[in-house]
């Protein structure tokens, strides 16, 4: 009868969940599964250089592959240091397998006084939907099982096993090695639950009866793969799309009937429907709560919300009609009813799209502007026009999404990463790197800042020894500008805390092996772009801005205002 480790046990697990890359720093509990790891066929360890990266760079993988990836950390401060790498994939519903080494069970829960002694299930429980202690080898692929269920459960999202380094070395014989590790459809369902029949039928009159009904897809609707249902009942009804800003590039920005979230054109859109379809959206603070005026009142815009999590539901403003189900299930259906009661009709929306185009053109016009420097906005306007429709756009944290939300249009789904709901500093680099890991054949830009890429600036050396050819732009204002911009409009230029020293990043990247070019005029942008992609390596792009430019994107106080409603502010 077979006979495996408690490591090798769970490494199968992960390999018939169709787990491909465990992501992670190695650690000495951490030897058994990294050999399991190197000698089991249909998986690999990537080694970061730090244990966040590791989690974003899983975190990562699943956005752009709708496959799950494992992120590990060993004892202590490896398992510590993940937390702030799962907690943006918490945020965004992000399903990722989290795994922690743990001291033996014999002296762990409750601590028996060891170093790097750390109550990890308690530690994990605040950023993942679902976690366990395995204290039997015989019981990983039970509560692996387990974690799966609960990671794909309604909104996805992390889930964690601690295993005592006891149990990952522990030897365990079986019979039957496809009953005890069985494939994933014998553990879990692989279809998911679609709306209930009757609630469609009505949905679908809804729609049809409507006279300016708009769709709002969320985060939901993209993971669940509904873009192609989504432009086609956009389509056949006229229906503008205005997604959240997670969901952004769901249809191309330049489809006729889509419409670029937060502008003056959207909102107009949006205020004035007499329905709205919700997808997997729960209306946050950058949808402003789904509350007038930037939407309809309740009395006068009919809410149609479809939602796999039943707590989403009417979250934050009541509907008038709710279906739960799986977004692009329950969208095949609603497209056959309406097909059912209505031949397609037409809408006319192109006044619309050309007030959006002159919006565009607007901030086109700031950007080409002689601004004593470089203008962020002009920095991102040359990227933007650079890299093919097809690129995947990485932002960061910070005031980088802002000023690219303004000219960095996004033209496809699953093209766009941004830790949307966290707004985490850091995130970027990991996901640029986790992105040409999953689409090789693929253009990859990352548009951070110096305060962002410094977070996890050491994987540099992790993007060079893969072989990941991304192409870094950092926009270098040697400060915390967004924190800056706020100190500006609150305590009238009183800086403190938010400066930084002049640091030369393409010098860094040389040092690193990627190619590096600092850049300080307008001019420079295009010819540095050109160089970078001719490299066969990675390439940095360190563009300097003046700091009174970058620090105030034109919607910053709506933002303060979004985050810190209910606040006084200073006189």
């Amino acid at each position: 009868m077979p006979i495996l480790t408690g490591a090798e046990i769970l490494v199968k697990c992960m390999v018939r969940e169709g787990i491909r890359y465990v992501f992670g720093v190695p650690g000495g509990e951490l030897t058994p599964l990294l050999e399991a790891i190197r000698v089991e066929d249909g998986i690999e360890f990537i080694l970061t250089r730090h244990e966040q990266a590791a989690a974003h760079m899983a975190d990562a993988y699943f956005r752009l592959t709708n496959n799950m990836a494992a992120c590990i950390g060993t004892v202590g401060p490896g398992a510590a240091d993940l937390v702030p790498g799962v907690y943006p994939a918490y945020a965004d519903g992000i399903p990722l397998m989290v795994v922690t080494a743990q001291h033996q069970s014999w002296k762990s829960y409750p601590s028996h006084g060891s170093m790097q002694e750390l109550d990890q299930y308690m530690l994990f429980k605040a950023v993942t939907k679902w976690n366990a202690v395995v204290n039997n080898v015989s019981r990983i692929p039970e509560l692996f099982h387990r974690a799966v269920r609960n990671a794909y459960r309604g909104r996805m999202g992390p889930v964690h096993l601690d295993l005592p380094v006891d149990i990952l070395f522990k030897k365990y014989q079986f019979a039957n090695i496809d009953e005890f590790i069985p494939d994933r459809s014998r553990y879990r369902a692989l279809t998911k639950p679609v709306g209930e029949h009757e609630a469609i039928k009505r949905a679908a009159r809804l729609l049809v009866e409507a006279d300016k009904p708009v769709i709002h897809p969320g985060g939901g609707a993209l993971w669940s793969g509904a873009y192609e249902e989504i432009k086609f009942l956009a389509e056949y009804l006229s229906m503008p799309v205005i997604p959240s800003m997670i969901a952004k590039g769901i249809l191309p920005e330049d489809h006729p009937l889509y419409f670029i979230p937060g502008t003056m054109v959207s909102l107009e859109i949006q205020s004035q429907a007499d329905l709205v379809l919700l997808i997997g959206c729960r209306v946050g603070d950058l949808d402003f709560w789904g509350r007038p005026p930037a939407w309809g009142e309740p009395d006068k815009q009919k809410i149609i919300q479809i939602d796999i999590d039943p707590e989403n539901i009417a979250l934050n403003r009541y509907v008038d009609l709710a279906i739960l189900g799986d977004a692009k299930l329950t969208l095949k259906l609603l497209i056959d009813e309406v097909k059912r009661l209505t031949d397609p009709i037409k809408r006319d929306y192109s006044t619309y799209k050309e007030m959006e185009r002159e919006w565009q053109e607007g901030f086109i016009n700031v950007a080409m502007q002689d601004w004593g420097g470089i203008h962020p906005l002009r920095a991102i306007y040359e990227v933007r026009k650079f890299f093919p429709r097809d690129a995947i756009v990485v932002l960061d944290g910070g005031n980088v999404p802002v000023w690219a939300h303004y000219l960095n249009r996004i033209y496809g789904p699953r093209t766009f990463l941004w830790a949307g709901d966290s707004g985490h500093l850091g995130t970027g680099l990991p996901y640029a790197i986790a992105a040409k890991l999953a689409k090789p054949e693929r253009d990859v830009y990352l548009l951070t800042g110096d305060g962002s890429l410094m977070f996890n600036i050491q994987e540099m050396e992790t993007a060079v020894r893969l072989g990941t050819k991304i192409h870094v732009i950092v926009l270098n204002d040697r400060a915390y500008g967004m924190i800056r911009g706020v100190q500006k409009l609150l305590y009238k230029g009183k800086y403190y805390g938010v400066d930084f020293h002049d640091v030369d990043y393409a010098k860094i990247a040389s040092g690193m092996g990627w190619y590096g070019r600092r850049v300080v005029e307008p001019e420079e942008i295009h010819s540095a772009l050109e160089e970078a992609y001719s490299q066969e390596r990675p390439a940095l792009i360190d563009v300097v801005t003046p700091k009174e430019l970058s620090m105030e994107p034109p919607d910053l106080a709506l933002l303060g205002e979004l985050w810190m409603e209910g606040v006084e502010f200073p006189e």
